[in-house]
Parts: C-alpha cells; sequence; structure tokens
C-alpha cells in the first residue's frame, strides 16, 4: 500500500526512483479507504533529508498511512527554504484539535543545550502532553526522547566525554515484544550523540522499561504506557551516507570527530560504508505500525483517548 503525502513534496521524486509508491492527497482523497493519520514533528535542520528518511522506512508497511508534518510556530528553520515550510507544513497550533493514529518526534542538534534554555521549549511541551491524548502510539528519536523523558518522567540526559558515533550492535531485553517480531538475536544500529540516558535512571521511573540496549551505546530503546510511548537514543531511519555526510562534513569544519565506529570497511572514509541496519530498521517501524498503531487504534479517530 501506498504512503499518502502532499502533492509535489520534494521526497516524492527520489522514492520514486527507488521504485518506493507514494500517492497524492488528491488521488487519496477519492479513494474510500480509511488511512492511518500520522504526524511527522520534524525538529532537524535539514527537513527534506530528514523527511525522505523517514518516508523511505515508512513506506516497507502494508498499511495505507497518510502523513502530515508539523512544525514549530515559534521557531524558523535556517537549512530549509521558507517556500518548503509554508507548502507542506503546519503548525501545532493548526493541528492540536486533531488526533493521529501516530506520532513520530524526530531528534534535533540540541544536546548542549539546557532544555529550559531551548527557544521552543514551551510549544514543545505542548505537543508532548497533546500526544498522551491524541495520539495512539508515539516514537520520540534521539534528542526528543531525552526531552520527553525529561517532560513526563524527569529523566536526565547525561553529557558523553566524547560523541558516540558509528554503528554498534544491541541487544534485546524483551524479544517477545511484538515491536521485535522477526529480528534476529542482535540488531546494529546507528549512534550520532553527545550524551546518554543512564540505566540506573530509568530504573527508578515505574512505568518506564528498557528494553534494547548495547554495550558501547548504553541504553536504546525504553518504552512506556505498554507501548504508545517508544523513546529511541539511535538513528535507524539513517540513509546510508548520513554518518559519512556528518563526518566530513566536521572534518572539513576542523571540528575534533572520529571515524564513526564499525562503519568504513578497515576505518577507510574513502571506501564505502557497510550497511548493517536496513533490516532492523524496516522491520521496527513496520512492526510498530501494525502492532502498536494498526491493531490499537479505533477506526474513528476520534475516540483516541488518554
Amino acid at each position: 500500500m501506498p504512503l499518502i503525502l502532499p502533492d509535489l513534496l520534494p521526497a516524492i521524486d527520489q522514492l520514486k526512483q527507488e521504485n518506493i509508491f507514494t500517492m497524492g492527497y488528491k488521488r487519496a482523497d477519492s479513494q474510500q479507504i480509511r488511512p492511518l493519520r500520522l504526524a511527522v514533528l520534524n525538529l532537524m535542520p535539514l527537513k527534506i533529508t530528514t523527511e525522505t528518511d523517514f518516508i523511505r522506512i515508512l513506506s516497507n508497511s502494508a498499511l495505507q498511512i497518510q502523513v502530515d508534518f508539523m512544525k514549530i510556530k515559534s521557531h524558523t528553520p535556517k537549512n530549509t527554504p521558507i517556500e518548503h515550510m509554508m507548502a507542506f507544513y503546519r503548525t501545532f497550533e493548526e493541528m492540536k484539535k486533531e488526533k493521529y493514529d501516530g506520532l513520530i518526534v524526530t531528534g534535533a542538534p540540541l544536546e548542549f543545550i539546557n532544555y529550559e534554555d531551548v527557544t521552543y521549549w514551551d510549544e514543545l511541551q505542548d505537543v508532548f502532553s497533546w500526544a498522551h491524548g491524541h495520539v495512539t502510539s508515539t516514537i520520540y528519536v534521539c534528542w526528543a526522547a531525552y526531552a520527553a523523558l525529561y517532560h513526563f518522567y524527569n529523566v536526565p540526559k547525561r553529557n558523553l566525554p566524547k560523541k558516540m558515533f558509528g554503528v554498534f550492535n544491541h541487544k534485546m531485553l524483551k524479544p517477545e515484544l511484538p515491536i521485535f517480531r522477526g529480528f534476529d538475536d542482535e540488531f546494529f544500529a546507528p549512534h550520532s550523540r553527545h550524551c546518554e540516558i543512564l540505566r540506573e535512571d530509568i530504573e527508578k521511573v515505574p512505568g518506564l522499561e528498557i528494553i534494547a540496549e548495547s554495550e558501547e551505546a548504553g541504553v536504546t530503546i525504553v518504552t512506556a504506557r505498554n507501548g504508545r510511548e517508544f523513546f529511541i537514543t539511535c538513528h535507524l531511519e539513517y540513509s546510508p551516507l548520513t554518518l559519512d555526510g556528518e563526518y566530513k562534513r566536521d572534518v572539513a569544519k576542523g571540528l575534533p570527530i572520529n571515524i564513526p565506529s564499525n562503519y568504513y570497511p578497515n576505518d577507510d572514509p574513502s571506501r564505502r560504508p557497510i550497511v548493517r541496519w536496513r533490516a532492523a530498521a524496516n522491520l521496527l517501524y513496520t512492526n510498530w505500525l501494525n502492532y502498536y498503531v494498526y491493531q490499537e487504534t479505533p477506526y474513528n479517530i476520534n475516540e483516541i483517548k488518554e
């Protein structure tokens, strides 16, 4: 089944070249189908790249999904044309009266800033609180995971002595959960972050459960409210060359950066990276959509409750 996307969204042309089936709003409106409604709050600077990454991974589901993009009203992105934001994004104020089957909140490069000092922190907290009663299941990614854990459960983030950067091996602590259906015994995932959450901080909070972690990268997936919330510290949505781009960007700027771990053959940045996480990424998001969104959301979307 296709993803239903705004007509003329730039990601559509690239995804068509990858044989990914998409459908515009106009065509979808003519069909007698109730698609899942999915909102994506995109906090990343390069909006179009992030849109494409998530659309690519969501397209593997057999479900028909309508994707709406949300933006923060109090923040104007510097790396995405204003025309793009006006054409394809709506503010939280415009969307807050609606209900959604699923929500994804992306990461953001804000790890060195205290939450209360983030310029749009108040509005972001409103989005988090709104999701509790207006969304069936939400995935918070990387910085958004830390921010949501702090907002809901007062879990602190801890700064790392150096960037967690590379592709790391993970184990599942609850392999019987539907989110891991079809997974191998271990899975790889990319990380790119300067902070972490500690196991002991999570274990202090009733209702939070660590379901995946890495010996090198630490706590990776936390869940709450019987799967209505997933906090994911890795970037399974990353394309094969995302870490490559980050590494070469920082090298060009003269910033201190290590070669991403377990990424280039023989740690040679001149060689094409080895992709180890694609299968796990596809499974995780497909399982989320199937077992935690589609199987749980009411047919009448207005019946979604706290």
